[in-house]
């Protein structure tokens, strides 16, 4: 079990760099644990390379049905007013962006007193740097 940033779902959704590497792990990783946003910044990301030229209609719609099925087999975790609080001391604590926080502490939260066996995965590097202060254990890729 793993907790799966939306910057390492998009790459299984649109061919990046990690997209091999992150298949792999699909594979041995079938409980997966993302945060109620998640589907939202996914979409942001894929409406993005449309609009640039990266990612035609077809594709985008492949991405959104392989998303969908993703998430249907993810643990989902959802908002809540400890998330909200953990959030908050986040964004003092680190220089994340919103989401990001909001990311991180649905990682915390769900990992509880055992956050150092919860992997988490992410290509964002003031998350991964934010998620490594806080003792999660990080997923190289």
């Amino acid at each position: 079990m793993k907790f799966w940033d939306s910057s390492a779902i998009v790459p299984l959704l649109a061919k990046e760099e990690a997209s091999d590497f992150l298949w792999e792990l699909t594979q041995t990783d079938k409980d997966k644990v993302v945060w109620w946003g998640t589907e939202t910044e996914c979409l942001s990301a894929l409406a993005r390379r449309e609009r640039e030229g990266g990612l035609d209609r077809l594709s985008v719609s492949l991405a959104e049905a392989n998303l969908s099925k993703i998430l249907n087999e993810a643990y989902e975790i959802q908002p809540n007013i400890e998330l909200r609080r953990i959030a908050r001391r986040l964004l003092m604590t680190h220089p994340l962006r919103a989401a990001d926080a909001f990311q991180l502490a649905s990682a915390l939260f769900f990992g509880g007193s055992q956050i150092d066996q919860l992997p988490f995965l992410t290509l964002d590097e003031n998350l991964s740097a934010a998620a490594a202060k806080e003792g999660l254990a990080l997923v190289s890729i």
